[in-house]
């Protein structure tokens, strides 16, 4: 197993992809965090109706939403270039357990995961914290607060990515997978949040959608509105992203076993 993981990180590092897609994130990163703490008033210092640890949180987060997009995209290109490329022949060829060649691409997958978080984060505080301290907004505000924050940032960027591989695994065709992935995150969701919103069951069965569950880690169980249903803890939220991430990699696993690779 070892074998194989260290081959997949080194398929991953061959290729111009992870590079590139890591320099998205950093431009991307920070162009979100510059744009929050530029708009953003001292609204903590006039009217209290946002702390500076919240402020502080916005503003280093800003970009999650698209951030977890571009890890749910890698992860879909992981497996979806093995197949367009066929270089999936040549990997069973060297690893002939179709579970174990999976099971190395999700190793490899969340170290490279991981290692994306960490840098959407560097680029986000470094950014956004220097527009703040610019502005003589406080720039990290109550530590452990705003690092359990981060964190539970990081672990989203993680599931994300592995929510992609599931799905690439599920869709070998990467440009379907791209498309149902990314559509689904995006349109689906919103809108079928908005149906359900209107039936009574409708807003407990939307706390489980993907976006619904991320927001629940991110705010750690402080989403919920007025009148409405107790939203998940930060800890359920991640067990519904592992889930689906799972759920998508066995099904596509069992399949993948059944198909013919050519």
């Amino acid at each position: 197993m070892g074998a194989a993981i260290k081959a997949e990180i080194r398929k991953l590092t061959t290729i111009r992809l992870w590079w590139g897609m890591a320099i998205g994130i950093f431009i991307f990163a920070a162009g979100i965090a510059a744009l929050a703490a530029s708009l953003g008033g001292n609204s903590a210092n006039s009217d209290g109706s946002e702390s500076p640890v919240d402020r502080a949180a916005g503003v280093y987060t800003g970009g999650i939403t698209f951030g977890y997009l571009l890890l749910l995209v890698i992860g879909i290109l992981t497996i979806g270039m093995e197949y367009r490329h066929k270089t999936i022949t040549s990997a069973l060829l060297a690893v002939p357990s179709r579970v174990k060649l999976i099971g190395a691409k999700i190793v490899a997958l969340l170290i490279f995961g991981i290692a994306y978080g960490v840098l959407f984060l560097i680029s986000s505080v470094a950014v956004g914290g220097a527009i703040l301290a610019a502005k003589g907004e406080a720039v990290f505000p109550e530590p452990a607060t705003l690092s359990r924050t981060l964190l539970l940032s990081l672990l989203v960027l993680g599931l994300w990515a592995l929510i992609g591989l599931g799905l690439g695994i599920l869709i070998p065709n990467q440009v379907a997978a791209l498309l149902i992935g990314v559509g689904l995150a995006f349109i689906v969701e919103p809108i079928a949040a908005v149906i359900l919103a209107n039936v009574s069951w409708g807003e407990t069965a939307s706390k489980y959608f993907p976006s619904r569950a991320t927001q629940a880690i991110l705010s750690q169980g402080q989403n919920g509105g007025p009148g409405g249903s107790a939203p998940l803890d930060w800890w359920q939220g991640s067990l519904v992203l592992i889930a689906y991430a799972v759920i998508f990699a066995v099904i596509g696993t069992l399949l993948t076993k059944r198909r013919d690779i050519l």
